[in-house]
């Protein structure tokens, strides 16, 4: 099941073959789109561009429950809350994509849903167009406003979700509050959404009352306590990872040294690949980076804490 499918589902616009839509406990299947009270805003916003704003967000409203005064009443309101009173009389073919964005939210909104539902809002917008649409999402958010999400951004997921779930193949393939689910991913698949990039084959064993872990390259990684099976796949997340110049003395275990192979450019500083026998990539801030003065080929130390290793459930 595609992730459109599933907002269509629950908007009344597909029917399912089997199952039930239950909202607020109550079984909602049948029921006709216009009596769910839920509102969808499309990726392509849907916007009518015969009209102007002012009649794309009363479009809504024009079926005979209120009158003119009412309508009016309704969508001035609607357009001062997303900031877009200036744009009422304006034709869409003239708006940006944030504009555009205001308005298929403002249309939906002027309905008062008790659910919305957002199918990549931000994925054709720059970045300083999706950070006001961001902050818009958060304040309606905190209104009351439920809204369900799709994206296939991870930060746009972290930044406002309070819940996610994870589709994998028509399927929910993990579900919970966003730290919990992309700091102990159930499989690979999460892990690559998350921006996970260390992976490690590895086999457990027990030994000077520690677990240890030994990768494919014979790298051993000390874990923290619990229960392992005999061999299975770990991650470390990137800025999980810490880099230094100088091996450091006061960190008996996971400490290794390695070669800088190539370092990228990342949202507030760099990511950098260091062969220590095996691949890691490490996340260093902007100021920390400057500090330290790295370059290709250069010798450095990589040091991670035992809790830092996370075995996964499964390798799909």
């Amino acid at each position: 099941m595609r992730k459109t499918q599933l907002l269509e589902l629950i908007a009344g616009l597909t029917i399912p073959d089997s199952g039930r839509i239950l909202l607020d406990g109550e079984d909602i299947t049948d029921r006709k789109l216009q009596k769910r009270g839920i509102g969808l805003v499309f990726q392509d916003y849907a916007i009518f561009p015969h009209m102007t704003v002012y009649g794309n967000i009363a479009y809504a409203l024009e079926s005979g429950q209120y009158d003119k005064t009412n309508i009016r009443t309704r969508v001035e309101k609607v357009a001062a809350d997303l900031n877009i009173s200036h744009l009422l009389s304006r034709h869409t073919n003239h708006l940006s994509g944030g504009e555009l964005q205001r308005v298929a939210l403002a249309r939906t909104l002027v309905t008062n849903p008790k659910l919305l539902l957002l199918d990549e809002p931000m994925a054709s917008l720059d970045a300083s167009l999706k950070d006001d649409i961001r902050r818009l999402l958060r304040r309606l958010n905190n209104t009351g406003l439920t809204i369900i999400h799709v994206t296939h951004d991870y930060r746009e997921a972290v930044s406002l979700a309070t819940r996610v779930g994870v589709i994998h193949g028509g399927r929910i393939i993990q579900e919970g509050k966003p730290d919990d689910v992309f700091r102990r991913p159930v499989n690979r698949f999460v892990a690559r959404y998350s921006g996970i990039r260390n992976f490690f084959r590895v086999k457990f064993s027990f030994g000077e009352g520690r677990w240890h872990a030994r990768s494919e390259r014979e790298l051993v990684f000390t874990m923290n306590e619990d229960h392992y099976p005999g061999e299975g796949l770990i991650i470390i997340r990137s800025d999980a990872i810490t880099i230094s110049c100088h091996k450091p003395l006061d960190i008996p275990v996971n400490c290794f040294s390695g070669i800088v192979k190539d370092i990228f450019p990342i949202d507030g500083g760099m990511e950098l690949m260091i062969d220590a026998g095996e691949v890691f990539f490490v996340d260093v801030q902007a100021n920390e980076f400057k500090l330290l003065g790295l370059k290709e080929l250069e010798k450095v130390w990589i040091s991670f804490p035992p809790e830092a290793g996370v075995v996964l459930q499964g390798t799909n």
